[in-house]
């Protein structure tokens, strides 16, 4: 393989980003996966056409398994147009399929969806063990993110003069 063939290869595109999941989680830990998908899903994907605001992972029979992401169907598909919110299979190794139904199960974890990308011709999927915020850690974010725009405003009213 060539050194063009290889970064090919390699080039992330985005389909779908969770801009919510920062507000309502905080997310501890970043795990890549794989995606079982149909012909007509990777089509539409192609398109740039996903959601992941509900989206969500889960270990079922073993198994990880998203729920709630929105796949519109492929307009020019003919024979084996998808169910838009199906159950999709998600590919890791069996260690750590383990380790996230253990965090699950026990310490409160959420698996939440954050990214969605084609790496070369595969589609990855970033997902994010989190734990939900309360309101009191909403607010605090919020006066600290309040606090750094006024200090950086005074900054550059002070350097202006």
């Amino acid at each position: 393989m060539s050194k063009h063939a290889a970064a090919a290869a390699q080039e992330i595109r985005p389909i779908a980003e969770n801009r919510r999941a920062s507000m309502r989680y905080t997310v501890d830990e970043v795990i890549e996966v794989g995606i079982v998908l149909q012909g007509s899903e990777v089509k539409s994907l192609r398109g740039g056409r996903m959601e992941l605001g509900d989206a969500y992972g889960t270990v079922r029979e073993g198994q990880l398994v998203l729920m709630n992401a929105y796949i519109p169907p492929y307009a020019f598909a003919t024979v084996g147009r998808h169910d838009e919110k199906r159950p999709r299979k998600l590919l890791a190794h069996r260690a750590e399929i383990d380790r996230i139904d253990g965090k699950i199960s026990q310490r409160g974890y959420t698996l939440i969806a954050l990214k969605a990308y084609f790496r070369g011709a595969r589609v990855k999927l970033e997902l994010g063990l989190a734990k939900h915020k309360d309101n009191a850690d909403r607010r605090e974010e919020i006066k600290r993110r309040e606090g750094d725009r006024e200090a950086r405003a005074a900054i550059k009213r002070h350097s202006q003069r």
